[in-house]
């Protein structure tokens, strides 16, 4: 079935989230390139992959605002996360007490939640064109959330690949990658909830 939705530049809320998002993946671009910061554009390439994902998607499913925002607080978070310096390491490791997440934690904890969040609407949209009920029903919101727990272990391949390719990364180790994890748990299973509850 063809799109019914106009182009993502079209709406006034898309376009203002592309030019934040522009403006943002640019700004860090260069303040990691002036600093040596070769890990963060790997990732650099890998979010403008993702971008385009969105909206190419977006013109089937057409996400919510809170999907488009969540999406675009999430981006900044992680481009904020790899460059901002904080003491002698980045935002991405700050801690601000010993017994809460590190920001990474918090990140993908955030993120995750977003992505179970868009991963529903995804589904609800292929419902709809079946004619099929879209009522959140708790198989589906299991379902969004291990799709949103599949995209964080994704992820973390990705994380992997910079490891193997880069000499210096800012990913961390074993246990790192475990914290990430259940960050990513966490998250998906409260948007999981959220999305049972309120559909």
């Amino acid at each position: 079935m063809p799109s019914q939705h106009p182009p993502f530049l079209k709406d006034p809320t898309r376009l203002a989230a592309a030019i934040l998002f522009a403006v943002a993946l640019v700004g860090f671009t260069i303040f990691a390139a002036t600093n040596g910061n070769m890990e963060f554009l790997f990732y650099a390439v890998t979010m403008v992959i993702m971008a385009v994902a969105v909206v190419a998607i977006d013109r089937r499913v057409r996400f919510s605002t809170v999907a488009i925002a969540g999406l675009l607080a999430w981006a900044i978070m992680h481009l904020a996360g790899g460059n901002v310096p904080v003491g002698d390491a980045v935002l991405y490791n700050y801690r601000p007490a010993p017994w809460l997440p590190k920001y990474d934690q918090a990140t993908h904890a955030f993120g995750f939640a977003v992505a179970t969040l868009v991963c529903w609407e995804c589904l609800r949209s292929a419902l709809r064109r079946r004619d099929a009920s879209t009522k959140p029903t708790t198989g589906l919101a299991i379902a969004c959330v291990l799709m949103g727990i599949g995209l964080g272990a994704l992820n973390e391949v990705i994380e992997f690949v910079a490891v193997l390719t880069m000499p210096d990364t800012n990913v961390g180790g074993y246990t790192n990658t475990g914290w990430d994890l259940v960050s990513n748990l966490v998250g998906a299973t409260a948007m999981g909830v959220y999305i049972r509850l309120r559909g």
